[in-house]
């Protein structure tokens, strides 16, 4: 059976492509979803009036993400993980971590046209493609480095000092922390 695709569907066609697909697909499924109409004279010049307007229209928006796939080209992104003795890091650099980093860079990335096909988990120089516009593809640097080891994190100021390294901590006197262990239960409502 013919049909004439009304929107873009992924392994099938795009918009205004005839494409063969057996009757009960056609029947069943893309007829009655409104995303194929049956080819009739009347419906192909119908579509192709449509697929004119649809040709300058991307057009129009292929010119539009030429700028925003030479940004993409431009950014490196950099990542720091843990890392074993082999540069086998810890955990991974996935699509969403890569779609947050671009996300905080100003860019608007939805994570499926991110191509990764398995995350990251080795330290080193990556480039990975993001599909932008329809085939139109930018390709990001990713940069893995071993995340260093540092000296302890410091306590953000006003907040409660601990214990000094040589100073035992403070405990409860034993008589107010049975005080506070006795007063909790008679608080408590009773049941029944």
């Amino acid at each position: 059976m013919k049909v004439i695709l009304k929107q873009d569907m992924e392994k099938l066609g795009r918009k205004g492509d005839i494409v063969n697909v057996a009757p009960g697909f056609g029947r069943n499924y893309l007829i009655p979803r409104k995303v194929a109409l049956e080819v009739t004279p009347t419906n192909i010049k119908m579509i192709e009036i449509e697929r004119q307007a649809l040709k300058k229209k991307l057009e129009a928006e292929r010119q539009s993400f030429q700028g925003v796939i030479q940004k993409l080209n431009q950014v490196t992104l950099s990542f720091a993980r843990k890392a074993g003795d082999k540069d086998v890091i810890f955990g991974s650099v996935s699509a969403g971590d890569i779609k947050d980093a671009l996300d905080e860079k100003g860019f608007s990335v939805d994570k499926k046209k991110i191509q990764l096909d398995e995350p990251i988990k080795r330290l080193g120089n990556f480039t990975v493609p993001v599909k932008v516009f329809h085939e139109d593809k930018a390709e990001v640097k990713i940069v893995v480095v071993r995340e260093e080891a540092g000296p302890p994190q410091a306590e953000a100021p006003g907040a409660p000092a601990g214990p000094s390294p040589g100073e035992a901590p403070a405990e409860p006197s034993g008589e107010a922390g049975e005080a506070q262990e006795d007063a909790a239960p008679e608080d408590m409502p009773e049941e029944g």
